[in-house]
């Protein structure tokens, strides 16, 4: 047997690309490296723009080509930075080295001493990962997130007075809407999302350990807690002055801790939509040229629910690794989190393509309303909680001598059907006033769903 050509080994790189592919753009090794150099560049800008060490500040033109070894970073680079790195066996140091190299191509041979000035990698790598994660959470993943929550948004209005049959317990329950049903999960993932998007995204600037010892060697004049502090948050992320040779990750943890809750009610999510189909209260709407079985023509399977249920698992436990991974650093610093960080866009990848399942999958169903009718027509008996509650209520206003309603009614209803007539000859009979008896007479199933159409507004 031949060896098959190179091949990717995720499905994220092969089958699922396209699904993923705008994640590639941050948290490849490539978006890494490309934003370890604007890290570098800008670190130079800002040293030079001080006029630190003998240097003078750069014409804007300068700076303009200086930054274009970010902004136009290509496959030249990539190709650059993977020779180096085969030599210097250190990923850093060979952007430190690229970024010198281009200064010499650029006649800025004069400021190459100041390319990673006094900088540990960590300055660079921390400051480098806040900002390719900040960016692709906000920029693919958050955006994909909420067009999840606009999709469940819009079908909870459109279904919101859909009576249907509840079950708790898988046991038929007190109806509810679909519409109020799916508002719960937009609301649940609401609050997450805002959550995620007021959390830090931190990085540390601050050298070996964490003390600026080398800068103060260098030059004792400058506060260069405060220039660090400048330079991280003029790059759009937030500064963590109190730190180790590592940023402490605190943040990531929170993040992916969080992005980890949002899978879990996707799945949520995920299994009750699956669910609801196989009871029939959604049919599926057939996709052209699509294959549900590859024996049963008739099958129209609910693959998107199915896909994003295991990618949001397999995300939540990379999620659960990173967090309780990252936590920890031994003494000033191990290289555990290096390894580990390299897998971030592998969990965003999954839960991306989940999300990208769900939002087509939720466009994909139609609510079968005869479905919906032909089942609370079924279970009169989900009736009698609101027949003893009002017979508590009367009892309680001193209209009714019955004693333990709720016997009464369990002795009717428990485990047994009961259907419309027999329901309403019972209610005939009870000693309650007549204004109740009227009420009780004209529920059935499918208007006992008392708020249920109204909460939807609590969407906005």
């Amino acid at each position: 047997m031949t060896s098959l050509p190179p091949q990717p080994l995720s499905p994220l790189d092969g089958r699922y690309r396209a699904a993923v592919s705008g994640l590639a753009d941050y948290l490849s090794e490539a978006g890494l490296n490309r934003a370890r150099v604007e890290v570098e560049v800008e670190w130079l800008i800002a040293l030079t723009d001080r006029s630190l060490f003998g240097t003078t500040p750069l014409s804007d033109g300068d700076k303009t080509r200086l930054r274009a070894l970010y902004v136009d970073f290509g496959q030249d680079e990539i190709d650059w930075l993977a020779a180096k790195e085969a030599v210097t066996r250190h990923d850093v140091k060979a952007i430190e080295y690229l970024v010198r190299d281009r200064l010499t191509t650029l006649g800025l041979d004069g400021i190459a001493e100041l390319t990673h000035f006094a900088a540990t990698s960590e300055d660079i790598n921390s400051a480098s990962y806040g900002l390719t994660v900040k960016r692709a959470v906000e920029r693919v993943w958050l955006p994909k997130l909420r067009s999840v929550i606009e999709k469940l948004r819009g079908l909870a209005i459109e279904h919101r007075d859909a009576a249907m049959l509840s079950r708790t317990h898988g046991q038929p329950a007190t109806p509810s809407t679909m519409g109020k049903e799916l508002a719960v999960f937009a609301w649940r993932l609401e609050r997450v999302a805002a959550q995620i998007e007021g959390g830090e995204y931190l990085a540390k600037f601050s050298g070996a350990t964490g003390t600026w010892s080398a800068h103060l060697a260098a030059e004792p004049s400058v506060d260069w807690p405060e220039l660090s502090r400048g330079f991280i948050e003029g790059l759009g992320i937030g500064f963590n002055v109190l730190t180790t040779q590592i940023e402490s990750h605190d943040w990531q943890v929170e993040l992916y801790d969080r992005a980890r809750h949002a899978g879990g009610i996707l799945h949520n999510l995920a299994t009750d939509v699956w669910t609801y189909i196989s009871l029939g209260f959604f049919s599926q709407i057939p996709v052209a040229g699509a294959t549900g079985s590859s024996t049963m023509p008739h099958k129209i399977n609910p693959i998107r629910f199915e896909n994003a249920e295991a990618n949001l698992e397999i995300a939540g436990g990379l999620f659960a690794t990173l967090a309780s991974t990252l936590v920890t650093s031994r003494m000033q610093r191990d290289l555990t989190d290096s390894t580990t960080q390299r897998n971030i866009g592998v969990a965003f990848g999954h839960s991306l393509l989940a999300l990208d399942n769900l939002e087509r999958g939720l466009g994909e169903i139609s609510l079968a309303q005869p479905v919906l009718d032909a089942d609370l027509d079924a279970n009169w008996e989900v009736l009698a909680e609101a027949i003893q509650t009002v017979v508590r209520a009367e009892i309680a206003a001193g209209r009714s001598r019955i004693t333990d309603p709720y016997a009464l009614l369990k002795d009717l209803t428990r485990g047994r059907r009961v259907g419309g007539p027999e329901l309403a000859e019972f209610v005939r009979g009870l000693d309650i006033g007549d204004a109740a008896k009227e009420r009780l007479l004209a529920l059935t199933p499918a208007t006992y769903t008392g708020l249920a159409s109204r909460l939807v507004d609590e969407l906005g």
